[in-house]
């Protein structure tokens, strides 16, 4: 499916459906268009498409009784975080009844001696590791946005730290959630391990709703480091900027956090968060450990970098200019789309082996130098994850039509190194045909277990693959 996808037919709610909703849930459903125009948008370039109505429960039982209704009424249903998806996961393109579980925002639980946690669907990365902090304790995966645990878990996402502490994938113990039968189910218990049935922790993470709306999820948690330090260095070359990456995990540094951005990207940055480093290929690195340990990987690092054509290394230490420094890098999305005034953004998201990035990226950076589309390089490169935003006229249709191109030549390089169409973002509704071309006959595989979860298609229709 395209980025210009035409929402699908859409049957009318039956009589005396919003009646029973609102029943169950009062004035926690909302008919108004300002607020499902809220739910019906994207991040980036997709057509939106409004839900029927927007329902905000408070806990599970209620989400339990809402499917319930809709099931019986046949309407689709379609699970709501913080809006911060990129592919059009959340788009509502048979309408129905958007279920936003933002107000299910209670951390029920934290166990300090064990390092995990349980929280509601709505708790906010944010809000979670300010509540944490006190215990001495962090939640580490940090796409960026300020999203929701539940949305973060739909779509498997990962980020800034993901090179050392993992995706959600290895974050979740435990999920709670409610099947498109009604029930009510616990996935597994709060041990590390376990090897009792069917993982369907590992299942419903990533799904998107299309499989069970998750209502609370158990997670693991890290002690927070005795010492941080972060560093900025500007390189000559792309490639050394790469290089430099690949070669300290090749020995074994334990980087918490490696962020590459391109000339262009740093021309954003600065323009957008108030910066003054050199418009030259950049990466962002924050270092975790005891003191001494720090003082040994960034020496390391830094001896790399070097014979990598990199400059000095500039040291943000304080919380503060940590702070500042994170915040650049989780704004680029839109210092990026905003390097032209009035522009929309497409964001792209490959992965591939570390030991294919510098050319993957070189290939790719060749390919925007052609381009008449300002597009930025930024990613999470010490797991080979990178991002192209391209900055795009929406009243030039023909500009859509080029980043179509250079988006499904980035995508095929990727596919060719074994590499993947979405390391971080989900499929939604922008990559369906290339997780066919990725996974080929296992989609089928996917269509026979979401026949037989949602055998109506209600859980968010039309997402990760066509029925």
């Amino acid at each position: 499916m395209s980025a210009h996808y035409q929402p699908q037919p859409r049957k009318p709610l039956p009589d005396g459906f919003l009646e029973d909703v609102r029943a169950l849930l009062g004035d926690r459903l909302q008919l108004g268009e300002a607020i499902r125009a809220q739910h019906g948008a994207s991040e980036t370039h997709f057509e939106p498409a409004l839900p029927d109505a927007v329902a905000y429960p408070h806990s599970t039982e209620e989400v339990v009784a809402l499917v319930k209704l809709c099931v019986a009424a046949e309407v689709p249903l379609i699970p709501f975080g913080a809006g911060t998806s990129i592919e059009g996961n959340t788009i509502p393109v048979r309408g129905g009844i958007t279920i936003d579980l933002s107000q299910m925002d209670a951390i029920l639980s934290v166990n300090a001696e064990d390092f995990d946690c349980t929280v509601q669907a709505g708790v906010r990365r944010e809000q979670l590791n300010e509540h944490l902090r006190d215990v001495g304790l962090f939640f580490p995966i940090d796409p960026g946005a300020n999203a929701t645990i539940g949305g973060m878990a739909s779509t498997r996402a990962s980020g800034t730290n993901a090179v050392r502490y993992g995706t959600m994938r290895d974050a979740i113990l435990s999920l709670r959630i409610v099947t498109p039968d009604g029930r009510d189910i616990r996935t597994s218990r709060r041990a590390r391990k376990s090897a009792a049935g069917y993982d369907l922790t590992r299942l419903m993470i990533g799904s998107e709703g299309t499989l069970g709306i998750i209502t609370e999820i158990t997670l693991r948690l890290h002690g927070i480091p005795e010492a941080i330090s972060a560093a900025v260095c500007s390189f000559d070359t792309l490639e050394g900027a790469v290089d430099t990456v690949v070669q300290s995990i090749q020995i074994g540094i334990p980087l918490a956090r490696v962020e590459i951005l391109d000339d262009l990207q740093m021309r954003a940055c600065n323009r957008w968060s108030k910066l003054d480093y050199p418009e030259l290929t950049t990466l962002f690195f924050e270092f975790h450990g005891s003191q001494s340990y720090v003082d040994e990987q960034v020496r390391t690092v830094k001896d790399i970098a070097g014979m990598n054509g990199g400059g000095e290394f500039r040291w943000s230490n304080l919380p503060e200019e940590r702070s500042k420094l994170w915040k650049a890098r989780h704004e680029a999305y839109y210092a990026a789309v905003n390097l032209r005034s009035g522009a929309i953004g497409w964001a792209t998201d490959v992965c591939v082996p570390i030991s294919r990035l510098a050319q993957c990226i070189t290939e790719t950076k060749a390919d925007l130098d052609k381009s008449t589309i300002p597009a930025t390089i930024l990613g999470h490169v010490g797991d080979g994850n990178f991002h192209v935003v391209f900055s795009i006229d929406p009243n030039a249709p023909e500009e859509m039509v080029e980043v179509e191109t250079i988006n499904a030549r980035l995508v095929e390089r990727a596919l060719a190194m074994d590499g993947t169409c979405t390391g971080e973002h989900g499929i939604g509704i922008g990559k369906q045909e290339w997780l066919v071309a990725e996974l080929g006959d296992a989609v089928d595989m996917m269509r026979m277990i979401k026949r037989a979860l949602d055998p109506k298609d209600l859980f968010n229709p039309g997402k990760i693959f066509a029925l």
